[in-house]
């Protein structure tokens, strides 16, 4: 094998709950209007059909330390949610009911946003990639593993800020269950371990402020808290 002509940069990583081992980001996988509420709060039609998705850089996610307020932009907003970590390399079309078992474990990360240039690329019919996929827009917990999570989408996912709870909702609440988001995915791309799915966010999305501090969890499971930095 050839030389790399410089180092590479280092793989991005989570921490296991409970293990000493980290989590090795492959990619990371977006679902967007999959909560009803939210979908209607930002002017989108909610269906059944097919999903909505999109995607970060395995290396936006961010572990540890204050959030930086991003670039070009002054309307950056938080959306909370479920995050998939994915433990096996799938071949194909993954059936829903066997979905699950591709499953590491589980935490609670925020989907930042450039709200501002999204709406902006929304208006020209644009793609919105940059509004999405900047450095560090994947805050995250550590992963819980799915012999102490279980399987269990009755839990609460919630948000503060400043101590003020900003978004949630019960996990049933989503349109797409995890196994289907698994199951629609896996006819699009090559799913392998080390992919994480963020699963959508509920309604009361909203900016966030230099020096704001905030607090995600998921009731009995998991949380992290956080800064965006001054």
């Amino acid at each position: 094998m050839s030389e790399f002509a410089f180092s590479p940069s280092p793989i991005a990583a989570v921490p296991i709950i409970g293990a000493s081992a980290v989590f090795p980001v492959h990619r990371i996988y977006c679902v967007g209007r999959n909560f009803a509420e939210h979908a209607r709060e930002m002017g989108a039609e909610v269906s059944r059909g097919t999903p909505v998705f999109f995607m970060k850089p395995a290396d936006a996610v961010l572990v540890a330390g204050d959030v930086p307020y991003p670039g070009a932009t002054a309307d950056l907003h938080h959306e909370v949610e479920l995050v998939v970590a994915l433990g096996v390399d799938a071949e194909g079309t993954i059936d829903a009911s066997a979905a699950l078992e591709l499953v590491f474990g589980y935490g609670v990360g925020l989907d930042l946003t450039r709200r501002d240039l999204q709406a902006q690329a929304k208006e020209k019919r644009l793609p919105w990639d940059i509004a999405k996929g900047f450095d560090a827009s994947a805050p995250v917990s550590g992963i819980v593993p799915v012999a102490q999570a279980g399987h269990d989408f009755s839990r609460r996912l919630w948000l503060e800020v400043n101590g003020a709870i900003r978004q949630q909702a019960p996990l049933s609440d989503m349109v797409f269950s995890v196994a289907e988001i698994i199951h629609e995915l896996s006819k699009l791309f090559t799913l392998k371990a080390g992919d994480l799915i963020f699963m959508g966010t509920p309604a009361g999305v909203a900016a966030l402020q230099r020096g704001d501090a905030f607090r995600a969890g998921i009731d009995g499971l998991v949380e992290f808290s956080g800064r965006i930095a001054r």
